[in-house]
């Protein structure tokens, strides 16, 4: 291998990525197929030889088991790093034919038979052109067991599926024969892939060839050279050089340049006989091709993105919230950009909601928006009197919802009455109330409107991950917590029968009276032989006494049964939703369980209480489109009772109210739209908020309740329409792909909820409970992948058990445990300020948040900062700075160190 100085001031690049960039650099618009490799081992017979098929790589390894019967599973192929010198030396050594024009194997064989002497050439083809036998053919003798398995046509089909359609094949055959004293190595690249008969197992057309035919004793030093090229072949970079080689010294430095990414594990520390599951995800080729551009900064080689490299000392990637918050400084601008952002993607976004995943994300945001629509109905009856309850709480949520999905900037919000809000109809309730609400619904929409042709959701850029995390944090443990309460109430509301015992002797809760007139059976002692409190319950009863008590009559135990159901409902949705990672079943039936896994779980449970017949708390929706209160219209008329200044006094609470709207409305968005999602049609934060506030408008004039982001279901909905990758090779994990983005979903849950009053025949079979269940699943489901979350379960972890956390590399534990604890503090905040009166001004306190977060930077340095937060926009200028001061110093004390390595050379 051709090695160079790391402490020359003149090698700063490598000889091979200097090549290999020249190679790779050059312009291409055909991308380079995907490459199946199939390894196959000349097999002995007496005189009789055959080719049978040992390995082959889509991406992963997969080997012949050694009993012959399956494939093993797909693993990451380890090699020594002696194959890999010999497979250098083997090409460095032995021929290569670039580009050769063959279109059959013999073809093939006599184009090369210029490579060997005359004496062997005839035997070298005699071997090359054997029979080859492939892992789904099956030897002529088959055991009786055998005689009953199908044919394995259908699994040769399957493993079709894994190999993409352009793919190109590349064969390796390694063999040991008699006649050689020296091994025969010959790599061959064919002018055009061509499909060589029976060489490959599949039908795809063979691109290359590599041939090692040695000498006896041998066999597995060229197994492993076998397998180190063929590992070579499907690594994207060094296929990239395959296809473009110009000579042999390319295809040297495609090794040289894989040798210098490769990770060395220590003999005694590992056993090799362990198979290396593949990882869930790989660096791109892209990734490693940027590599050998850095070189050109004078990075040792091998430094940058390997695994075994030092730390990656880069910050982390800003938290950039795009291009739809840019201040435009014209009337409406940003609406007017989100309109034109959206109008392009009318069409998909109702044609991609044309999946069988959309069916199972319908159902499950259905039952959370319908559940939720009940609750809050049922304490805005308790709160306004029935002004608004919950004929009002499904009329507008259907509405509500509807419109917005439909013509909101990112339909995947899902709308829904929230704390705050039912807090400030409370105390709206104390005045004449429909009229007030209308003044203020009114004043709220207006100032909702001042703010989108302002384009004041420029403010939120300014919303870090501290303040996310916080308020989505608050949201999922108010679900939560929720459905807790509704549990622990069922226990109040059907207490448990404790001392209930079938046939024991009576108790003080349960006693035998004795009869005060009439006489006993004949069969029976009388009455005064008898010792009534010591009878047992069939005895009282047969000798005519009568039984007074608690807990003489079996009472069923309905918060028991209740708790079956809300936790059965729970345990199993999380059971089924994490089903896609199993070894059971299809992959197809395994991501159809779990995309159904909510739906299933809720039938399962529902089935299970009509099967056992208990009273259990049903779900109650109203039979007849009326309002709650019968002396109400469906219009609120907006003069009346109360005085002229009122009407413009209402503007003060209306800006509470737009403040909260304005915070919960963007902080939802931004967490919909965070970059972990993938989202592709852009965001639309001016044109949400100019639906929120036409909708607050027409919602006060029908008196309906009021309606926001519902964050928790809005990130449930996310979640049920994620898509992932089919494994594109045997092994290759699926990748996240993003999220199906369209209206059709979130348009059908609220329909479904505007005609919920004529499917109450069936909808009054799902107890509550299992709602309950689902309710907790929806807040402990959302929790996942916050990092407050994580780092919060950090004080709980010894440090040798903490989970390799990016952050946890970078910023010592003491500054991550006050970082959180900075944060534990404002969630408790938050929290008794909702659990009080004092949630009037909870949306201040949201706004609050950000100026905490202001303050951290007081606390904490912004390298700190860059990895648990996010830096503020204001400080992105002055990191530039700083970084460009960092790399200047860096620079000047590496010229420093070169100016001394050559003091001391001369010296020498």
């Amino acid at each position: 291998m051709e090695q160079h100085d790391i402490f020359h001031p003149d090698s700063t690049v490598s000889p091979a990525a200097e090549r290999l960039r020249y190679i790779l650099g050059e312009d291409d618009d055909l991308p380079t197929p995907t490459l199946f490799t199939e390894m196959d081992t000349l097999q002995h017979d007496g005189d009789d030889m055959e080719w049978k098929e040992s390995a082959r790589w889509v991406k992963f390894e997969e080997k012949v088991e050694e009993g012959g019967e399956r494939w093993s599973k797909p693993h990451v192929s380890t090699l020594t790093l002696h194959s890999l010198f010999e497979l250098r030396t083997c090409i460095q050594t032995g021929s290569v034919l670039l580009d050769l024009e063959g279109y059959s194997l013999p073809e093939i064989v006599g184009e090369s038979d210029g490579l060997i002497g005359p004496e062997l050439r005839e035997k070298v083809s005699f071997v090359l052109l054997r029979k080859h036998r492939h892992q789904h053919k099956k030897p002529m003798h088959r055991s009786l067991a055998d005689m009953g398995k199908s044919n394995n046509c259908p699994l040769k089909n399957k493993f079709m599926k894994k190999i993409p359609r352009d793919a190109e094949a590349s064969n390796v055959l390694i063999g040991e024969v008699d006649f050689l004293d020296k091994p025969f190595v010959a790599f061959v690249r064919l002018a055009q892939a061509t499909t060589l008969g029976g060489l490959t197992e599949v039908p795809v057309p063979t691109r290359f060839l590599f041939v090692l035919l040695g000498p006896h004793g041998k066999g597995k030093s060229y197994n492993e050279i076998g397998r180190a090229i063929a590992t070579l072949m499907v690594d994207d970079l060094f296929s990239d050089v395959a296809y473009k080689a110009r000579d042999r010294d390319d295809l040297i430095a495609g090794i040289d340049e894989f040798l210098d990414e490769v990770i060395v594990l220590p003999p005694g520390e590992w056993d090799p006989k362990i198979r290396i599951e593949p990882p869930k995800k790989v660096p791109s080729a892209d990734m490693r091709k940027s590599v050998l551009n850095l070189n050109e900064l004078g990075q040792v080689n091998g430094a940058v993105g390997g695994a075994g490299g030092g730390e990656d000392e880069e910050m982390p990637a800003p938290h950039e919230l795009g291009e739809e918050l840019q201040f435009t400084g014209r009337f409406c601008g940003g609406l007017w950009l989100d309109i034109k952002r959206k109008v392009p993607w009318i069409l998909s976004d109702f044609s991609q909601g044309f999946h069988i995943q959309s069916i199972s994300a319908v159902l499950f945001i259905y039952l959370g928006c319908i559940t939720n629509a009940i609750t809050f109905g049922g304490l805005l009856g308790d709160a306004t009197d029935n002004y608004q309850g919950v004929m009002e709480s499904f009329l507008g949520t259907a509405l509500a919802g509807t419109v917005f999905c439909l013509l909101g900037g990112q339909p995947l919000i899902i709308l829904s009455s929230t704390g705050p809000i039912l807090i400030f109809e409370k105390l709206l309730y104390e005045f004449y109330y429909m009229e007030l609400r209308l003044w203020i619904g009114l004043h709220s929409c207006l100032q909702c409107l001042i703010l989108v042709a302002t384009d004041a959701s420029y403010i939120i850029k300014y919303i870090t991950r501290f303040t996310e995390e916080g308020f989505s944090s608050l949201i999922s443990f108010i679900f939560i917590s929720d459905a807790i309460k509704k549990m622990v109430g069922s226990f109040k509301y059907y207490p448990i029968n404790r001392g209930f015992k079938p046939d024991y002797v009576t108790s003080y809760k349960c006693e035998c009276i004795a009869p005060d007139q009439g006489e006993p059976f004949s069969s029976s002692p009388s009455s005064s032989s008898l010792d009534w409190s010591q009878l047992s319950k069939k005895e009282c009863v047969k000798y005519g006494g009568a039984l007074l008590g608690n807990t003489c009559k079996y009472v069923p135990d309905l918060a028991l049964m209740s708790f079956i159901l809300f936790f059965g409902t729970y345990s199993m949705t999380v059971s089924l939703k994490k089903f896609k990672t199993s070894r059971y079943f299809p992959t197809m039936l395994r991501k159809l369980i779990s995309d159904f896994s909510i739906f299933m779980s809720i039938m399962t449970f529902v089935g299970l209480d009509m099967l056992v017949g208990l009273d259990t708390p049903k779900l109650i929706v109203p039979t007849e489109f009326k309002p709650t209160r019968p002396d109400r219209g469906w219009l609120v008329m907006p003069f009346g009772k109360n005085p002229w200044w009122v009407y413009v006094a209402s503007a003060v609470p209306a800006l509470l109210v737009t403040i909260l709207i304005f915070m919960d409305q963007q902080i939802s968005a931004v967490i919909v739209n965070r970059k972990e999602n993938k989202l592709k049609k852009g965001c639309g934060y001016h044109l949400d908020l100019f639906w929120v506030g036409i909708l607050m408008a027409v919602c006060s004039f029908l008196g309906l309740p009021w309606y926001v982001a519902a964050t928790v279901i809005s990130i449930a909905h996310i979640d049920s329409l994620k898509m992932e990758s089919e494994s594109s090779a045997p092994g290759e994990q699926p990748q996240f792909l993003g999220v199906r983005e369209q209206r059709l979903t979130g348009i059908l849950v609220f329909v479904l909820n505007g005609v919920s009053i004529f499917l109450a025949p069936v909808l009054q079979y799902i107890p509550m409970p299992v709602l309950y269940g689902v309710f907790l699943y929806m807040g402990v489901a959302s929790l996942a992948g916050i990092q407050f979350w994580e780092r919060i379960k950090l004080y709980l972890m010894p440090a040798k058990h903490q989970p390799d956390f990016s952050f946890l590399r970078h910023v010592p534990l003491r500054r991550v445990h006050l970082f959180t604890l900075v944060q534990i503090i404002c969630l408790a905040v938050l929290w008794i300020l909702k659990s009080t009166v004092a949630a009037i001004i909870f949306p201040v306190m949201i706004l609050g948040l950000m100026v905490v977060r202001k303050m951290m930077d007081l606390m904490f340095s912004q390298h700190d900062l860059a990895w648990l937060d996010d830096i503020l926009p204001e400080k992105d200028k002055k990191k530039e700075k700083g970084g460009k001061k960092k790399k200047d110093n860096k620079k000047t004390k590496a010229a420093a160190e070169t100016e001394s390595d050559e003091e001391v050379r001369d010296e020498d």
